[in-house]
């Protein structure tokens, strides 16, 4: 029954050429859906596409570098011209900047934001014209867990992410009386290449980028506000809610922001 809902539905996914987005792009591809592929990384988005065509389903390939909003325009009207419509946008493209406070800079600070929460800004504004004109789509913001507790050294990754986040709250309850459902997903330390550098503490193994692309599927399905993942975060996530303080002081006993080697 799962195939049956994503059923010859089309997604753009950005940030598609590898990590989650490729991950997302073949758990959709596997119930069911069409693809249209963005992202800077032209032969890895070939390599995606080729596992998508090897499911059975249709890939678009749309070289776009998300931080140009005409290129983003561009791609949706390409996206749209091919398949004559638009039913998901995952907006998932996205790079991790790390900078201690005492070194940050307004350019990190930019370079962040142009792709984690304007790169998603401009898909949203993109797609949700020719969304609202059909009266139907789901929009999932890839977030992350950062952007619900901020972890030492990652200030512009985090303050990006909680931009995102409010975006998607706003988007959420503007949009569904219209027909148009938002997903924020918070994913914690995910096995992709921000990781490369970066050393976690035992407690907080990072999880593949298979199993966000699962929670991204199942929250487009049963059309969940909010997805936090793993589970062991939500520990954190509660205690941070009730007293930051404790939520810092959990930080710092487990060195939860790992160690640059």
């Amino acid at each position: 029954m799962k195939n049956l809902f994503f059923q010859d539905r089309i997604a753009i996914i950005t940030g598609a050429s590898k990590s989650i987005g490729r991950a997302t792009a073949l758990e959709l591809a596997r119930r069911g859906a069409h693809l249209c592929l963005a992202s800077r990384d032209l032969a890895g988005m070939q390599q995606t596409a080729e596992g998508v065509r090897s499911l059975g389903r249709e890939a678009l390939i749309v070289q776009t570098d998300v931080t140009s909003q005409e290129q983003v325009q561009a791609l949706v009207q390409a996206a749209i011209r091919h398949f004559q419509r638009v039913d998901i946008l995952v907006a998932n493209a996205g790079i991790y900047v790390r900078k201690p406070l005492v070194q940050l800079d307004i350019a990190t600070l930019q370079h962040s934001m142009a792709t984690n929460f304007y790169g998603a800004a401009y898909c949203v504004l993109a797609t949700l014209p020719h969304m609202l004109e059909r009266g139907s789509g789901h929009i999932v913001l890839v977030s992350s867990f950062d952007g619900k507790k901020a972890l030492p050294g990652d200030a512009p990754y985090a303050s990006a992410k909680f931009a995102l986040n409010g975006l998607g709250e706003a988007m959420r309850q503007e949009l569904a009386p219209r027909g148009i459902y938002t997903s924020i997903i918070l994913p914690g330390r995910v096995a992709t290449d921000f990781m490369q550098g970066l050393r976690v503490p035992r407690i907080q193994p990072p999880i593949p980028a298979e199993q966000v692309a699962r929670a991204i599927a199942s929250a487009i399905q049963h059309r969940r506000a909010e997805v936090i993942m793993p589970t062991r975060v939500l520990g954190l996530y509660y205690l941070n809610a009730i007293h930051p303080r404790l939520g810092d002081l959990a930080v710092r006993l487990f060195h939860l922001q790992g160690w640059e080697v």
